[in-house]
């Protein structure tokens, strides 16, 4: 009896491994925590790579993430993507992006994002990437991107494609004006 119990707690710790999300370690910054820190493995040559994750605001006030660094990039920059009109736009959120309190913003594929510009080489699938993110409030936080295959959706074990939360109205990027 001993032993089949045994291999039943192997065989459900194995399952819990199989199951669970591998990839980088909440990051808590003052009221923000940062999850699920990614990006795309990048073909050799290429000088762009997207970096992605979750930024929750626990706090009463909101936040703003207004840059950062890599030193695997010569840039850095907070970016939207948007579809208007049929037509797809990039841009720069020069103000940066809003985290209002007890939301959750998500940096995914076909939303906002991060742009790691003039690469240095190229992002390796298995590789982890140290940022650092900047707030206005929160400060200078240092994360890790966990680098994914050239076309993945979204980080290992999150099984689903991303998007972000914040709905906003047509031609309302979230900044305060």
């Amino acid at each position: 009896m001993k032993q089949a119990a045994r291999k039943l707690s192997y065989a459900i710790a194995f399952a819990a491994l199989m199951v669970a999300p591998a990839g980088a370690q909440d990051v808590k910054a003052g009221d923000l925590v940062i999850s699920q820190a990614w990006s795309r493995a990048t073909p050799g040559g290429a000088k762009v790579a997207g970096g992605y994750l979750n930024i929750e605001n626990k706090g009463a006030a909101a936040d703003r993430l207004i840059g950062g660094s890599a030193d695997v990039a010569g840039k850095f920059e907070v970016h939207e993507m948007a579809v208007k009109d049929g037509v797809m736009t990039m841009r720069p959120l020069d103000k940066g992006l809003v985290i209002e309190p007890g939301k959750t913003v998500k940096l995914a594929p076909g939303g906002y994002h991060l742009m790691l510009m003039d690469l240095k080489g190229p992002l390796k699938q298995g590789d982890k990437v140290p940022v650092t993110l900047e707030f206005e409030k929160a400060g200078k936080v240092k994360v890790s991107f966990d680098v994914q295959g050239v076309g993945a959706q979204a980080p290992a074990g999150a099984g689903h494609s991303g998007g972000h939360d914040i709905k906003h109205a047509p031609g309302h990027s979230g900044m305060k004006k």
